[in-house]
């Protein structure tokens, strides 16, 4: 009895390192030194949303936040195309990554919200803080990292119609619809899933399934 219990204390490791070399590896976090990351964040205050946040790494992940002041922080995931993250990281390098940056324009402009660009890539860490810009290469930035959060915007607002609003889902593809218009969603594509499920979805009116048609068809036509 004592042998077989001294055996069983003897294999009990073995199996135990038996059994985790057969476990499928875990996903390992991403260390926080994992390269060159680009933090976008704007605060205005009375206006919808009043907090936008956009994070996105060299290799295009990142994370979405848009939300009123007074809500918890809750940032969603994002994987951005790799031609959309070189134009990012291409215009941050023209600014010099916001190294001794001073972008703002010092004159007497009214409240267009706090914005603010920063890099991170290891110890290394910069940031510029501005309210209204005339720099060619800032603004081309604000507008492609303000296009991304208008695009996450729509994307949430129609997922989140369809699930808990289907007679709201057309509101949410006329707000598709003129951002489309304007130019304003860097990566149409990228909504082509949730507009191909509105249109496949029952619970949807007609005329809304038809509009997420026509725009998913001219979002397939234009690339």
């Amino acid at each position: 009895m004592r042998r077989r219990y001294f055996s069983l204390l003897v294999l009990l490791p073995v199996y135990g390192l038996l059994a985790l070399a057969a476990a499928p590896p875990r996903a390992r976090a991403v260390p926080a030194d994992a390269g060159p990351e680009i933090t976008y964040t704007k605060v205005f205050k009375a206006s919808y949303p009043e907090f936008t946040q956009i994070k996105v790494n060299h290799s295009g992940a990142g994370s979405f936040d848009l939300r009123q002041l007074d809500e918890d922080a809750s940032p969603q995931p994002i994987h951005l195309d790799p031609a959309l993250v070189h134009k990012i990281f291409d215009l941050a390098a023209k600014l010099h990554n916001f190294d001794g940056l001073n972008l703002d324009v010092h004159k007497r402009i009214a409240n267009l919200g706090q914005k603010t660009f920063r890099y991170d890539n290891g110890s290394v860490s910069h940031q510029v803080t501005f309210n209204y810009t005339l720099d060619p290469d800032a603004e081309d930035l604000l507008s492609l990292l303000d296009g991304i959060a208008r695009q996450e915007g729509d994307l949430s607002n129609l997922q989140r119609t369809m699930r808990y609003d289907p007679l709201g889902v057309n509101d949410a593809l006329a707000e598709i619809e003129q951002d489309l218009n304007h130019k304003s969603i860097p990566e149409p594509e990228g909504l082509l899933p949730a507009l191909d499920q509105a249109a496949a979805n029952d619970k949807v009116i007609n005329i809304a399934r038809q509009r997420a048609r026509k725009l998913a068809a001219r979002i397939r036509a234009a690339h």
